[in-house]
């Protein structure tokens, strides 16, 4: 993935953009890091597991998005919860801080 511009401030390769931070026009964030607050600024440098799991994380939305527009069909609401309703399971997926804890 390349370096991203909108509003010419530029979001080098493989940087993480915290939820809720302002990124100011004409702003130069570099790769591979994480950019959190108002104003955003550099927090720091990310590791190559944390961009490992990102990716890993982008393609199971990606699935997950998939799946959901190949079995998507129009239904009546509900009027109460199905106590038997089966949930997703999504095989593999570990919450980053589980991943560290195991050093992997």
């Amino acid at each position: 993935m390349n370096a991203v511009i909108m509003d010419n401030a530029v979001i080098g390769e493989s940087t993480i953009v915290a939820a809720c931070a302002f990124v100011k026009a004409g702003a130069e964030m570099p790769a591979r890091s994480l950019v959190a607050g108002m104003p955003a600024k550099v927090v720091r440098q990310l590791s190559e597991q944390e961009i490992a799991w990102k990716g890993d994380g982008t393609r199971t939305y990606h699935d997950l998005a998939r799946r959901s527009l190949e079995s998507m069909y129009e239904t009546a609401p509900l009027t109460s919860v199905e106590a038997d309703r089966k949930r997703i399971q999504v095989p593999g997926v570990i919450p980053l801080v589980e991943l560290k804890k195991r050093g992997a």
